[in-house]
């Protein structure tokens, strides 16, 4: 790639990825662009290397980033993984544009995909089997009911668990606030149920009574192990603690804390009669077309409407 014009010399790269607020965000950008320069450079990014690509003109850089599709499509990936790449390249160069370093943008589109999420999930007695595993007498138990609760209740995902700070749980109004996805540093109320605000209740009690007084900023979930008893839970704490429950109430499905998520939304259309501007509200998705994704799932229409036409026939 040669370069036909000098510009100020700005690491758009590592600017880019600096202004990504989630740390799994920036390694899927890094490493997206890294296999674009990889493929054609032999080598991973450098600043160089990423000031040479965008010193190409627009018509250089799109035929560039074309034979680049067509070599990710030769190694058989999957639409969404070409997709994936080709919108990393897009906003490095859009973001390049924002620095004033390049003065154009790829016209390179992706590939049409059509994507089949499995929002099943597991029955409202699954989530009761699991619930019922957790021993209340126990300082571990009444955390973990009052994780499952909320996962389940609210849907909740696990990132938001394990972001939750002591001070978040307003326990008079039973309410919590909570850091939603791709919401920056502005937390949002969600009402809780009685059952789980008393759940959180009995754990922060006895959690006081085990390792003393807490302060509003501490983590609200923390281990209790003896070995690293007090530190915030993580999310793999969050996933081996519903996998292991899952497993001892007997649910041969693989389980996650998403899995609950989805299987809370399914439960929530159903108990609504499909009501998805309520049940959005509890999920919390952008837009409305997601949760009818759950909708048409539950209702599973397509196979409804094959056998009305296979009934005329």
């Amino acid at each position: 790639m040669k370069a036909i014009a000098k510009r100020e010399r700005v690491d758009v790269m590592a600017r880019l990825l600096a202004d990504k607020r989630s740390e799994n965000t920036r390694r899927a950008y890094r490493c997206d662009l890294n296999d674009f320069f990889t493929t054609r450079t032999g080598s991973e990014a450098t600043p160089e290397k990423v000031q040479e690509f965008l010193n190409l003109s627009r018509g250089q850089a799109n035929r560039v980033v074309l034979e680049y599709k067509a070599d990710l499509l030769e190694r058989g990936l999957a639409e969404a993984t070409v997709n994936r790449r080709l919108a990393a390249l897009r906003s490095l160069v859009s973001y390049a544009k924002v620095l004033g370093a390049v003065d154009w943008e790829l016209d390179v589109s992706g590939e049409p995909v059509t994507t089949y999420r499995d929002t099943r999930g597991v029955t409202p007695a699954d989530i009761r089997a699991i619930l019922s595993g957790c021993n209340l007498a126990t300082l571990k138990g009444k955390r973990d009911y009052a994780l499952l609760r909320l996962l389940w209740d609210n849907a909740l995902r696990r990132g938001e668990i394990v972001k939750l700070n002591v001070g978040d749980f307003d326990a008079q109004a039973r309410r919590l606030a909570i850091l939603g996805k791709g919401k920056g540093s502005q937390k949002e109320w969600i009402d809780l149920s009685a059952r789980t605000a008393q759940a959180l209740s009995n754990w922060l009690q006895a959690r006081r009574e085990a390792y003393g007084d807490m302060n509003p900023a501490d983590a609200l979930f923390v281990a209790v192990d003896n070995a690293t008893g007090g530190a915030r839970l993580s999310t793999t704490g969050v996933y081996n603690l519903v996998r292991d429950y899952s497993a001892e109430a007997g649910i041969d499905r693989t389980m996650s804390p998403h899995r609950i998520r989805h299987s809370s939304i399914t439960a929530a259309l159903e108990a609504t009669n499909g009501n998805v501007v309520a049940v959005q509200r509890l999920s919390r998705h952008a837009k409305v077309e997601t949760v009818m994704v759950y909708e048409d799932n539950r209702r599973a229409y397509q196979a409804e409407v094959t056998n009305l036409l296979a009934a005329m026939a």
